[in-house]
């Protein structure tokens, strides 16, 4: 369903033209950062300026730190501080650049000197177009044009003879830079506008763009598969539920076939167990994250090469209360054949993934990543800022855990404590959907890993991660899309793990 002509995804967040040049060559741009180093001289470009008169007008050179200088001319200078030289990493990067971007918010056409002789030109140029378009990002269905204007063009300077590097990573950077928007665009479209049967839609359409096969499951299809977890959740919805299936196959022998699952609850008012109309219901448009993140993720692997076969699996309906709802008490029986009581309508996530799980087992792939926004337990635990992992095989986890720390995405890992899983135990199914009133994130992680059948698996648990009450850094505030670029990240990477 499509309403008032909206589109839901908006393109122009991804519009954006990314250049570079040598350095010496004229700037076309409204603003230009200027790195400033901790202890270093300050770039003669900043003619007359020195550190001390810099500290006078309130500017330290410490990453986060920007001073626009006031001028007629274009570009405007922006001092930006990037800290001392030995500390810095692509996360600093990534947030020098996101302080440049939200110092000019009326400039539409930046650019910026990428400083010589620093990590890798790549990965400083790949860092500094995430840092500025993301921090940039905005979604708007206003009437009016925002205050901050979208980002148009991106230019950056690159140090002499590393011109070819600087134009790989601003590549890299580009993409996956845009991958992190579309998964922001999808969290953050109202549910009305972004129902199941319109995300499959717009799966479609990005898979045609980014060379995926996309299989589309309907409810009779799911009927026929026996997908009941999928179809349970959906019983008091007046929308459809549908089952999104997207494959990437390079173009050569592939290194190994990764799997990811997402949570793809359009909007979660609880169901039976309705939740409280508080601030965090008015976010339940986001419990689609974690499916947002992998159509996200997938829509930039042909792009840059990624050398793995990824199958996703999007499960999408949105959990509503009405007189044919899932009840509690309710048996729901799995794609597989296991069956499951239902005692909280509001652990609706596990229902629906856990189809997806069976089936991802089934296609015999070397390794099953699953993504959701899924227990407030892990939101009490981490905050906003780190996710929970919960794993059967190190070797997986460390694999994740490298790629949040190389997208600044921060994974901590908890661990599956067996004797919980007696809490799982009901008296007449399978399992039940609910563990005891502790230790939540772990026993919901228990429930998924029943459906695995020894596949190497991991869940990220993104229930904290998935909305920042503030903006900092190359965060905004709202949906963040935490896990789009950390799961392509992780595609590219992927080594199948021993067994």
């Amino acid at each position: 369903m499509k309403t008032s002509g909206i589109d839901p995804v908006p393109s122009r967040s991804r519009s954006v033209a990314v250049t570079v040049i040598p350095a010496g060559e004229p700037i076309d741009a409204e603003a230009l950062a200027v790195p400033v180093m901790a202890g270093a001289p300050v770039p003669d470009v900043l003619a007359g300026v020195d550190l001390d008169a810099l500290a006078r007008a309130g500017f330290v050179p410490n990453v986060g730190k920007a001073l626009a200088f006031p001028s007629a001319e274009q570009p405007v200078l922006v001092a930006v501080g990037t800290g001392k030289a030995e500390d810095l990493t692509t996360a600093k990067v990534r947030d020098a650049a996101a302080a440049f971007a939200r110092a000019v918010p009326q400039d539409a056409k930046l650019a910026a000197r990428v400083p010589s002789g620093v990590l890798g030109a790549a990965d400083v140029a790949a860092a500094i177009v995430e840092g500025v378009l993301l921090a940039r990002y905005e979604f708007s269905l206003k009437s009016k044009p925002s205050a901050v204007k979208p980002v148009e063009s991106l230019t950056l300077v690159a140090p002499e003879g590393e011109e070819d590097q600087v134009r790989a990573g601003a590549t890299r950077g580009l993409a996956t830079a845009r991958a992190g928007m579309l998964g922001r665009d999808l969290a953050a479209s109202p549910a009305g506008l972004l129902t199941a049967s319109r995300i499959a839609e717009v799966a479609v359409r990005i898979g045609a763009e980014s060379g995926l096969d996309v299989q589309v499951h309907d409810r009779h299809a799911l009927i026929e598969l026996g997908c009941g977890g999928l179809l349970g959740v959906n019983k008091g919805s007046v929308e459809e539920p549908r089952m999104i299936v997207l494959t990437y196959t390079p173009s050569g022998e592939p290194a190994g076939h990764l799997a990811l699952v997402g949570k793809g609850i359009m909007y979660d008012s609880g169901g039976i167990a309705l939740k409280p109309a508080d601030l965090s219901h008015s976010q339940m448009k986001n419990d689609m994250t974690g499916a947002g993140d992998i159509l996200a993720a997938m829509s930039a692997l042909a792009e840059l090469g990624c050398p793995n076969k990824v199958t996703g699996y999007l499960m999408c309906t949105d959990n509503m209360p009405s007189g044919s709802a899932m009840q509690l008490g309710d048996v729901l029986t799995m794609y597989g054949g296991k069956t499951v009581e239902v005692l909280n309508t509001d652990a609706e996530g596990r229902l629906v993934m856990a189809d997806a799980l069976v089936l991802a087992t089934e296609a015999g792939v070397d390794a099953i990543v699953d993504i959701a926004t899924l227990t407030g337990a892990c939101l009490r635990t981490f905050g906003e800022e780190v996710a929970g992992l919960m794993s059967n095989n190190d070797d997986l986890a460390g694999q994740l855990t490298a790629a949040g720390e190389a997208v600044d995405e921060p994974l901590w890992r908890l661990p599956l404590i067996r004797s919980y899983r007696a809490e799982l135990d009901s008296d007449i199914a399978d399992l039940k959907n609910l563990g005891g009133v502790n230790a939540g994130s772990i026993t919901a992680g228990l429930f998924l890993e029943e459906f695995v059948d020894g596949v190497p698996w991991a869940h990220i648990d993104i229930a904290g991660t998935a909305q920042s009450s503030k903006a900092y850094r190359w965060i905004n505030r709202g949906p963040t899309a935490f896990g789009s670029r950390l799961l392509l990240q992780l595609a590219l990477s992927f080594a199948p793990p021993s067994k």
